[in-house]
């Protein structure tokens, strides 16, 4: 059987942290929606421009239609001196067309591919972002609600883009040149107009900001019905364990209930705006024409004024309209991309320390202390209080106590998954909080309790250890932790998709991944969680064979409420709310009064964790 050297250098993870800068940038826009599109708008700016001078000239286009049919008209009354009129507007009508339509193709064609980048940028960096957050971020939240909120995220970006492209900016340029243009027949019509549109959009816009409380909600409980409808699936075999099928459809229910009903609130909100709309722009149209034909009555306009008047006064009812209802629901989009801002840019836990030492794993020698550390879980008592532990390189230690004793504490402390509070945690002497993150990640292979498999194939997920490593040293990870046998059994071998968390493979054989892939990191500190304590007898004598070829020229470090299987360890660490009470080989604390003899060897094999 071939084992693998375990100390052999490799080289870090390929883009193992977000790029700092760029994540405490997102972080000032948590607050502030509007800025982070722009955010985006910035880094593809040159086809942005593109898109929106193409759109200007389209507009442009259109407005001078109503230009070019007043010339034609004016030429038409004239007979036959207008004759040349006639044809000059006939020939710069298609002219305009042609430019109309190219224009709208080349904003179209540019905008599919940038709006699409730009979604793509959002949905990359809010989930780098994410990933930076501490443990406790993801315990205290659903993490389907959390993917629901990145893709809505993106979603009301693109959506955003979309709606200033095809809908805010054309209504806007087209209300100014129409306006601009009716100035030529009359200006204090161009100047009421001006007002009265100042007026409707400020209303408008007043109006539909009292509703934003009611996107937001909706917002919020959609996200959260996402993430619980996949919280349930997820959980499903415990559903139907206890036959609970009925009662979370009913509660599934309830909450769909609420959310379609504050849907239809928020959507009904906007009808009312549209209605006020409407109403408003029909009387000022109406009035516009009126207008044009008492200025025709009393000969200061032309009838091609007139048309022209007409045409305008419809493109200004259509603009109008379409820029409220644009403003409506850019909002409900901005409401919801703020509330999803708020949720996933919340800061980062951090340490405060500059983390940028760097701690090759070739160079490692895997010696672990812990200096007088202090640590407390929020709102809670200390769980350490000025702690020491050293351990040597290329020992084993285990921690053994009853629950809440602080050994899952430290193991969380060691990997930077928690900040101390005081006192360091070193690696060969280096406070581990200085260590940039793929320096330290390099230098530990984790085997948890609650083993962690992709839904992706058996190599892949072997793999996840080194993604640089060879077929030929996936194997023999996979040969070294007794993985082969059956492997081979599966229908395609190491290509064999593995389920979500791993369920096609039984408890046993996902630890022995875990093992395999730890054997293919080959870091110098091993931490084993647990790494035994749900298997039955026959996977626990398959894995134990395992850890053991693992753990040779490593610095273990394991938690364990099974004691047995820390015999062969050169220490046990005896823990008691968050104090080491006894420390020492098994058989020098088998023979010694103390918690270890008197009260957890009496338990047996099995410690209450």
């Amino acid at each position: 059987m071939t084992v693998i050297d375990p100390r052999p250098p490799h080289p870090a993870d390929p883009d193992p942290v977000p790029d700092m800068a760029r994540m405490v940038e997102l972080q000032r826009y948590r607050h502030h929606p509007l800025a982070f599109i722009l955010h985006y708008v910035r880094l593809h700016v040159r086809w942005h421009v593109i898109i929106v001078s193409a759109i200007a000239i389209a507009v442009a286009c259109n407005v001078g239609m109503s230009a070019i049919i007043r010339h034609l008209v004016n030429g038409m009354t004239q007979g036959g001196q207008g004759m040349g009129a006639v044809w000059v507007s006939i020939i710069l009508f298609c002219g305009t067309i042609i430019c109309d339509n190219a224009a709208w193709r080349v904003a179209g064609w540019m905008a599919s591919g940038v709006f699409v980048r730009v979604g793509g940028d959002v949905r990359q960096d809010l989930f780098r972002y994410l990933t930076g957050h501490a443990a406790t971020y993801f315990a205290e939240r659903l993490s389907g609600a959390l993917a629901a909120r990145v893709s809505a995220a993106a979603g009301a970006v693109v959506a955003l883009e979309n709606m200033a492209a095809w809908n805010l900016l054309p209504s806007v340029l087209n209300l100014v040149l129409a306006i601009v243009t009716l100035g030529t027949v009359s200006p204090w019509m161009a100047l009421v107009l001006v007002g009265m549109t100042l007026l409707l959009g400020l209303g408008i816009y007043r109006l539909a900001g009292r509703g934003q409380f009611l996107h937001l909600s909706y917002a919020a409980e959609a996200a959260e019905v996402d993430g619980e409808m996949l919280d349930v699936m997820q959980n499903l075999p415990l559903v139907r364990a206890y036959g609970m099928i009925g009662s979370e459809h009913g509660r599934m229910r309830g909450r769909i209930q609420v959310e379609t009903g504050m849907h239809s609130r928020s959507l009904r909100y906007m009808e009312q705006l549209r209605m006020i709309h409407s109403t408003v722009t029909a009387f000022m149209t109406t009035g516009l024409l009126v207008w044009a034909v008492e200025l025709w009555r009393m000969h200061r306009a032309t009838t091609g004024d007139v048309v022209m008047v007409t045409t305008l006064g419809f493109l200004i009812l259509n603009c109008t309209r379409d820029l409220a209802f644009s403003m409506v629901e850019a909002m409900k989009h901005v409401t919801r991309l703020s509330e999803t801002l708020g949720h996933l840019l919340v800061p980062h836990e951090r340490s405060g320390v500059v983390e940028s030492r760097i701690l090759p794993p070739a160079a490692c020698r895997g010696h672990v202390q812990l200096r007088d550390v202090s640590f407390a879980y929020p709102g809670s008592p200390s769980v350490l209080s000025h702690f020491d532990l050293d351990i040597p390189a290329g020992s084993r230690v285990g921690l053994v106590g009853v629950s809440g004793s602080g050994k899952s504490t430290v193991l969380a402390l060691l990997q930077r998954q928690r900040f101390v509070q005081a006192g360091a945690v070193e690696m060969d002497g280096i406070n581990i909080l200085e260590l940039d993150e793929a320096s330290l990640r390099a230098t530990m292979a984790v085997v948890p309790q609650d083993v962690y498999l992709l839904r992706r194939s058996v190599g892949e997920n072997i793999r996840y250890g080194r993604p640089d490593a060879t077929d030929a040293e996936v194997r023999a990870a996979a040969e070294a932790a007794g993985c082969t046998g059956f492997i081979a059994a599966m229908p395609r071998g190491f290509d064999t998709v593995v389920g979500e968390r791993g369920v096609m493979l039984s408890g046993g054989q996902r630890q022995r991944i875990a093992i395999a892939r730890a054997f293919l990191r080959n870091a110098p500190v091993l931490i084993l969680d647990e790494a035994t304590s749900a298997l039955d007898g026959e996977s626990e004598r398959h894995v134990h064979a395992a850890l053991e070829r693992l753990m040779v020229g490593r610095t273990v470090i394991a938690v364990a409420h099974r004691l047995s299987t820390l015999r062969g360890f050169d220490r046990i660490v005896v823990m008691e709310k968050g104090r080491i009470a006894q420390q020492g080989s098994m058989a020098e604390l088998e023979r010694v009064p103390g918690p270890y003899r008197d009260r957890l060897l009496p338990m047996g094999g099995d410690l209450p964790v």
